[in-house]
């Protein structure tokens, strides 16, 4: 099926039991894209009917994703709109009502049978090497053994009549035309007994109140499809357009789980990827563009997506390639908006991987603006900025003698190269890169030392660490004052190793 090319109406419909995952959010993201390709809208519905799970942390995570990844929708919480409440435990006299319906036009039942009883009926298929399946025993029940029941306290549901034979089919936009044998099914639940619809029901009918024209879900709703089918035919309703997008695996092929790290798109934003990059990566997870493409602007998603050209086999999530392109993205990001990526995860509390707590806030844009240059080429992670620059804004580094020798340099030939350097430091101006780097190989050459000899423990004395950004460029954005102080301390550092 290639793309609709009138305007689509399609739904993110979350249930609100824990932290969107990722192949959440992916559906999420491929109905943004084609509602905004084909100038639809893109509607957001809760679905909470599951009061007993209900989890209000996880829907504030499903609009905060959202807002991260700048899907907006156009209908929904807090944005209203002509086909609402978009909060399904609002709605439930509406699926009441639609239930009671199907009850008195034969295609459903009241059915009194107990957690218990069902419990004994699988026992016992299990047991005689049967798939455990409903019965039909409500079928049977008149209502007067019903109300009987319902006097009792006894739990009542309403399960559709599935026909015991016979086949029923649709055209999946992926897969093309999926067929299932009736006699597979059984008489499903439609509303439970504290009067709210399993999804089954809810979505069909929400789906055909709000107009919406595709549904694109995860294929693990394949199997379901035939009841949802069912439920339109009974209530003479046109089916939507189904979509499954396949499943997502962990590198080991396996489901994609916690065991593979990071599995929702807010612990992405909290671990420094930026919103663009995981956008991005998120639309390759079972899409292609057709060619080796992997890096694209948002509006080339946009026009460029189809569904003809989503894969039927499982996505693999490789977390290295989302890090890879997340560093892409940084690279191409100008110096103001790398700036205030970077400052909320520098300026957090230092036990929350901040900059030190001595480090003055806010931090200091201008002279943050003369470093990225330095580090800009390195980050993979905005994360890695505390990491990367904190030496710059730190009073002190405190590396210790054994960090401080370069290879092959025991301590008294690293005083020595660290003496020579201090002198030089001293009495270099202009303190520019250019001219440094020209002075200290100029010094390397006259004390007889490799460059790197030279170099190495210069760098661990100024930042505390035996990588980081050109030696140079660092020594200048640092400033004289600052290398001489360093350096003497280092110098103190190495002595009083020798005489300990």
């Amino acid at each position: 099926m290639t793309n609709p090319t009138s305007p689509v109406r399609v739904r993110y419909a979350p249930s609100p039991t824990g932290i969107p995952h990722i192949g959440n959010i992916r559906t999420a993201l491929f109905c943004w894209v084609i509602a905004q390709q084909t100038n639809g809208q893109f509607i957001v519905r809760i679905e909470d009917t599951d009061r007993s799970r209900y989890d209000s942390d996880a829907e504030k995570a499903i609009f905060e994703s959202l807002q991260w990844l700048g899907l907006d929708f156009d209908e929904g919480p807090g944005k209203g709109g002509l086909h609402g409440p978009y909060v399904q435990s609002q709605r439930q006299a509406t699926y009441v009502k639609a239930a009671e319906k199907l009850v008195e036009s034969g295609h459903a039942y009241y059915d009194d049978t107990t957690p218990e009883q069902l419990h004994a009926l699988r026992e016992r298929q299990k047991a005689a090497k049967q798939p455990p399946r409903y019965d039909g025993r409500g079928r049977h029940r008149s209502p007067e053994e019903i109300e009987e029941s319902r006097q009792a306290g006894l739990p009542i549901t309403i399960r559709l009549k599935v026909p015991d034979h016979g086949k029923i089919a649709f055209e999946d936009s992926v897969r093309g035309k999926i067929t299932f044998e009736l006699k597979e099914l059984d008489d499903f639940v439609i509303l439970k007994s504290d009067q709210m619809p399993t999804y089954h029901l809810a979505h069909v009918l929400d789906d055909a109140s709000m107009g919406v024209t595709h549904v694109i879900r995860g294929d693990e709703w394949i199997s379901s499809t035939p009841r949802h089918l069912l439920i339109h035919q009974a209530l003479g309703i046109t089916p939507p357009k189904y979509v499954h997008v396949p499943l997502i695996l962990g590198n080991d092929k396996a489901k994609l789980s916690k065991r593979h790290g990071a599995t929702s798109a807010l612990e992405y934003r909290d671990m420094g990827f930026l919103p663009d990059a995981v956008f991005n990566f998120i639309c390759l997870l079972g899409w292609s563009p057709g060619d080796d493409t992997e890096v694209m602007a948002r509006k080339d998603i946009i026009n460029r997506f189809s569904i003809d050209r989503i894969n039927d086999s499982p996505a693999t999530f490789d977390a290295e390639k989302l890090e890879w392109m997340n560093g892409v993205y940084i690279r191409n990001m100008n110096t103001d908006d790398l700036i205030c990526a970077l400052l909320p995860f520098m300026e957090k509390p230092e036990s929350d991987g901040g900059l030190p707590d001595s480090v003055t806030r806010p931090i200091d844009r201008v002279y943050l603006k003369q470093l990225i240059p330095l580090v800009q080429e390195r980050l993979k992670l905005l994360t890695e900025g505390t990491e990367t620059l904190d030496f710059f804004f730190k009073e002190n580094v405190d590396p210790s003698a054994e960090e401080l020798p370069g290879k092959k340099m025991g301590a008294a030939m690293t005083i020595q190269a660290l003496e020579a350097a201090l002198a030089l430091c001293k009495t270099s101006s202009p303190f520019e890169p250019e001219f440094l780097e020209s002075e200290y190989r100029a010094l390397a050459e006259k004390i007889q030392m490799k460059p790197g000899q030279l170099f190495s423990p210069i760098r661990v004395a100024i930042t505390g660490k035996k990588f980081a950004p050109p030696l140079f460029d660092t020594m200048s954005a640092l400033g004289q004052d600052r290398c001489i102080t360093r350096m003497e301390k280092a110098i103190l550092t190495l002595k009083l190793s020798i005489i300990a």
